[in-house]
């Protein structure tokens, strides 16, 4: 078993680490949210990495807190902002891929933290994702596998499997991506190959993985699991490893340890501060089952959403905080809305649509009624408006029991 021990590039709590990272434009408060665990080393896992990331600039405050299962919550975290007066700050989620929490659940604690601070103004980032420095980061540590006091026996790559072990989420999105970052890794690595699976909520699970692993007749087993700190689930990774190692004698087996204080996530996420910074996150919603949920029930995302089309689709939904999408689809012509939400009478809406063609043709629409609405675009064609009923600040998660959660999730598209 692969000893729980720092590696190279980790980073000593405690140590200013000398890391080469890139100014930031402005001196912005940024909030660091983790899912939380009820393990204690799970906790304290998120805790040294913001203080980590503090000490390597001292110009603005970095606030850890969780989502879940443990405190400060998100809510105590922007409350110690706002005490401090802040009234601009930065959301980055300390999260690897992004699944539902990160696409409903840390927005909707945003806006009840809006409503809450409605002084405050809101600019969330953009998850780890899958990143080049990422990449390099696995491929050292199986560098390090390599050598003779992790790999005694000498076992060539060729005879050995990888097992890759994400979290398991209930959105097929995130769980292609741990897919992909398991493929990429392996492509052209000259192990045997490499099998993908789960330690909860989807499937295959890490028992089947290692059943899965064992058909190729490896001589050696090498479990990657895709965390960044520690907790029950990383815990019970490594006892499922040790459980199978007795089993399977004849099988050498080896399981790293989580990611932790590694300078190239604190490069990671300097990036993702930067971008938030301005206004340049870029995510892909088109196959986001949530949005697509969201929009096929009617409700509304709860947050601002800017889009850098290069045909100039900006939407803004009048909220306090924005998370910016960039996308490039090079249309040769321009759109531009702007829309403005007047709840003060009868919440009415006054929506101004100006397009601009090619032969210089204007047309200006003006629409004056009491409903919410969405506006559909057919380039080259009038617009057609479909009309939603909410109250007024109410949001709407179509997910919010569980069990209508669990029942629902594989139905969306």
């Amino acid at each position: 078993m692969y000893p729980l021990e720092p590696e190279q590039g980790a980073i000593a709590l405690g140590n200013s680490p000398q890391i080469d990272l890139p100014p930031l434009p402005m001196q912005r408060p940024v909030l660091l949210v983790g899912h939380g665990s009820r393990d204690a080393d799970g906790r304290q896992g998120l805790l040294d990495f913001a203080a980590a990331y503090q000490a390597l600039d001292l110009s603005r405050p970095v606030v850890p807190c969780f989502l879940e299962l443990t405190e400060p919550s998100i809510q105590q975290g922007v409350d110690e902002c706002v005490a401090k007066g802040y009234t601009d700050l930065s959301v980055l989620p300390v999260l690897l891929f992004a699944a539902r929490h990160n696409k409903f659940d840390v927005t909707n604690e945003l806006d009840r933290a809006r409503q809450r601070h409605p002084q405050v103004t809101f600019h969330y980032g953009r998850h780890f994702g899958i990143t080049p420095g990422i990449l390099d980061l696995w491929r050292s540590r199986l560098a390090e596998l390599d050598q003779p006091q992790w790999n005694p026996q000498g076992i060539a790559r060729e005879d050995t499997v990888l097992l890759f072990v994400g979290r398991g989420a209930s959105d097929p999105d995130a769980n292609g991506d741990v897919y992909k970052m398991a493929r990429i890794l392996w492509e052209g690595s000259g192990y045997h190959t490499v099998e993908t699976c789960f330690i909860g909520i989807t499937h295959p699970r890490l028992e089947e993985g290692f059943r899965r692993a064992r058909l190729y007749q490896p001589r050696r087993i090498i479990v990657l699991p895709y965390f960044l700190f520690t907790g029950v689930l990383v815990k019970k990774i490594a006892m499922i490893t040790a459980q199978q190692q007795a089993q399977f004698p004849d099988i050498s087996m080896v399981c790293l340890p989580e990611m932790g204080l590694h300078r190239t996530l604190f490069s990671v996420l300097r990036d993702r501060e930067i971008e938030t910074q301005l206004g340049q996150v870029q995510m892909n919603c088109e196959m986001c089952k949530f949005r697509l949920a969201a929009v096929g029930n009617g409700a509304v995302h709860g947050h601002d959403h800017a889009h850098g089309h290069d045909r100039g689709h900006a939407h803004a939904h009048g909220h306090n905080y924005r998370h910016d999408h960039g996308h490039d689809h090079g249309h040769a012509h321009e759109h531009a809305q702007d829309h403005a939400q007047d709840h003060a009478q009868n919440h009415a809406q006054d929506h101004a649509h100006r397009h601009s063609h090619p032969q210089d043709h204007t047309h200006d629409h003006t629409h004056d009624h009491t409903h919410d609405h969405e506006p559909s675009h057919a380039h080259g064609h009038p617009h057609s408006h479909t009309h939603g009923h909410h109250h007024h600040g109410e949001m709407i998660d179509p997910y919010a029991e569980p069990s209508q959660y669990h029942e629902k999730i594989w139905q969306v598209p």
